[in-house]
């Protein structure tokens, strides 16, 4: 994202203010409250440009002015109800990737996988994603040609800001997908109900699943092509992307397989022009910015987008133990984040000399975890840094808030969905091409041909999963679509809450509404056992 649209985040902030939440989350205490309008927000291209900004931004940032003031969420930490660092902890520390050594709140429910309808980071996540989808609906429903015609806008202005449209109903589906992955059936509010006119309707994942495929599909037209959009805003690219993870996961969102569909999705996106970054740990510096193999990231500048979550929340939180702060570009270790046996030992060599993606820190860290709340019990994980290529620090002069970019889609994931794929019997590709995909991310890993593989299995592709994406919240996904996430036949240390790990319950597949949110909204059903 360059500097203007960033500057515009700081705008926009004003213009999201004016909007109504439309009744999705009862108890969101949304402040500060300005006496602006949409015919003030909106009367000139910059306007929509402004909301646009805020829209990209709601993914980095949780509030009007930084980090400690005039959230757009009331109930939790600002900080921490920030939506990559939910997402990413919903994602990663229920699973075989991540524990964390903190005990505030109700955290540790993660690891326990006990939480409740009432748990403050399952609720943060879910109020951010609606919030999200709030701030979409409205620019959605301002910027019809009616709209543009009353305010007189026309010619390249409003070309322009019906590609703007295409991009919000993007950033919706990206949520309404993310609410679909985590909570199932949720409340459903689109542009054309109006504010606060009635409690939102529920609606069921299958009807979910084909809302969002549906607008992904009719948006195509009407994004940028493929690497031709300004960075960090989608394109058509990030949709084929959204796609085929939608397809990939069909048979647990509506109950039938869509493998073909994710084939064909994957190799859109491969054929768009994308290449495998050289280095695998150059993906997670503070330059990724310039990577050819990022198809839609949230961005992240250490003066210009300060949050403490997203990757200042991976760096940071990373950091503990004898590590040198220095040696990832802050000054400050949060001492929380560290990965279980379970994932070091996909790797064979944990020293990085052979697998260069095994990037941990083991110098007065034990692989055995005895407490989870002790930070040197696990081995830590150096995957995310706030130093560019040339090993320079990021942005900020203090060293806390960071420039790393948080990639929500990249080639890499394409490659290995194409594969899983065409395992799970999809048509329209084949295991030759497959077996070359993973291939090419292993010998980006070892640096020559020696990791090639030479069959695929579906194990093998979860593993491959592990090795290559994982601390960028896959993982829980991963495990359920291979049914490993709940069930006793698969164990990893602490799942359950338990040492050496144990089953639970099936439907712990999905996060529980709010609690809240089902008392204010009879419309609403809770899922199985909340």
């Amino acid at each position: 994202m360059n500097i203007q649209m960033r500057k515009s985040l700081i705008i926009a902030g004003l213009a999201a203010s004016a909007l109504v939440f439309e009744g999705c989350v009862e108890d969101l205490d949304r402040k500060p409250f300005y006496d602006v309008t949409s015919a003030v927000v909106y009367n000139s291209p910059a306007g929509y440009r402004q909301v646009l900004a805020k829209l990209y931004g709601g993914l980095a940032l949780t509030g009007q002015s930084g980090p400690d003031g005039k959230p757009d969420i009331q109930g939790v930490d600002e900080g921490a109800s920030n939506y990559v660092r939910q997402l990413w902890s919903a994602q990663e520390l229920p699973t075989d990737e991540a524990v964390v050594a903190w005990n505030d709140n109700t955290i540790q429910d993660f690891h326990q996988m006990d939480w409740s309808a009432a748990d403050v980071f399952t609720r943060a996540l879910y109020y951010r994603i609606f919030y999200q989808i709030t701030l979409a609906n409205e620019f959605i429903r301002e910027s019809t040609d009616a709209k543009l015609g009353e305010r007189g806008i026309s010619g390249n202005d409003a070309a322009a800001i019906k590609a703007y449209r295409a991009e919000a109903r993007f950033v919706r589906a990206l949520s309404y997908f993310h609410a679909l992955d985590l909570y199932g059936n949720v409340p459903f509010v689109t542009e054309t109900d109006a504010i606060g006119s009635s409690l939102p309707r529920q609606i069921q994942r299958a009807e979910l699943f084909s809302y969002i495929e549906s607008e992904l599909k009719a948006i195509e037209a009407d994004l940028v092509d493929a690497r031709k959009n300004e960075y960090a805003r989608a394109d058509k690219a990030a949709a084929w992307a959204l796609l085929a993870r939608l397809y990939l996961n069909a048979e647990v969102y509506a109950g039938q397989p869509k493998y073909t569909d994710a084939i064909t999705y994957s190799k859109k996106v491969i054929e768009a022009g994308y290449a495998l970054e050289p280095r695998y740990g150059d993906l997670f510096r503070a330059d990724n910015n310039a990577s050819r193999e990022i198809i839609f990231p949230v961005t992240f500048d250490g003066n210009r987008t300060k949050t403490y979550g997203g990757t200042t929340f991976l760096v940071n939180a990373s950091i503990g133990g004898s590590m040198n702060p220095a040696d990832f570009g802050v000054t400050s270790k949060w001492a929380g984040l560290r990965t279980t046996k379970a994932l070091v030992n996909l790797f064979s060599d944990v020293s990085g000399k052979t697998d260069s993606r095994a990037m941990f820190f083991t110098n007065g860290q034990s692989l055995e975890i005895n407490d989870v709340t002790v930070f040197t019990d696990g081995y830590a994980v150096t995957k995310w840094k706030n130093l560019t290529k040339d090993n320079k620090p990021g942005s900020d002069p203090g060293g806390q808030f960071i420039d790393t970019d948080f990639p929500m889609f990249r080639l890499a994931d394409l490659y290995l969905t194409y594969a899983e794929a065409v395992l799970r019997g999809g048509t329209g590709g084949d295991v030759a091409t497959a077996l070359n995909y993973v291939n090419l991310l292993r010998q980006r890993a070892y640096g020559n041909a020696t990791g090639n593989l030479t069959a695929l299995s579906l194990d093998v592709i979860l593993q491959e999963r592990g090795r290559e994406l994982y601390w960028e919240g896959y993982r829980r996904t991963d495990l359920i679509r291979y049914n490993r996430f709940t069930t006793d036949a698969y164990r990893w240390p602490w799942k359950g809450g338990v040492r050496d790990g144990r089953g639970v319950e099936d439907w712990r597949r999905l996060y529980p509404l709010p609690a809240s949110d089902v008392v204010a909204n009879p419309n609403l059903k809770q899922n199985q056992g909340y």
